[in-house]
């Protein structure tokens, strides 16, 4: 048997066409907290034990992904709302939902996901562990 060498995922980057619209988004649909760290005042999303470091496009933070673009990130939450009335909560904010509720299989268990769009365009599912 292997051992892992890594445990967890801290937290990850993505690089945003509008700091100000990300914030927003993730912060009124998804719940999640809006946090200003470091010496350059650096804005992150942050839920869980996790965070999103925000990347502005154009000027990003170094060391910084070979390719940054806004837009090319597909990204699965697991979340202990019913994804049913996640959707219903979405369009009801005039969020379109894509596509769900449907089955998909999660790092850990089966899943029943949602998915939709933030302002950037990547791909967002929500998902319950089933």
């Amino acid at each position: 048997m292997t051992t892992a060498v890594v445990r967890a995922l801290d937290h990850l980057v993505l690089t945003v066409a509008d700091i100000a619209a990300t914030v927003e988004f993730y912060t009124r649909h998804l719940g999640m907290e809006a946090v200003v760290f470091g010496a350059e005042e650096r804005v992150a999303l942050s839920f869980g034990a996790q965070k999103i470091n925000l990347h502005q496009a154009g000027a990003e933070f170094l060391p910084h992904a070979r390719a940054p673009l806004p837009g090319s990130a597909d990204l699965c939450f697991l979340s202990d709302l019913p994804v049913e009335a996640m959707k219903d909560r979405l369009e009801a904010a005039g969020v379109p939902v894509e596509l769900g509720p449907v089955a998909r299989t999660g790092a850990r268990l089966p899943l029943r996901s949602i998915y939709l769009r933030d302002p950037d365009g990547n791909l967002i599912e929500i998902a319950n562990e089933l």
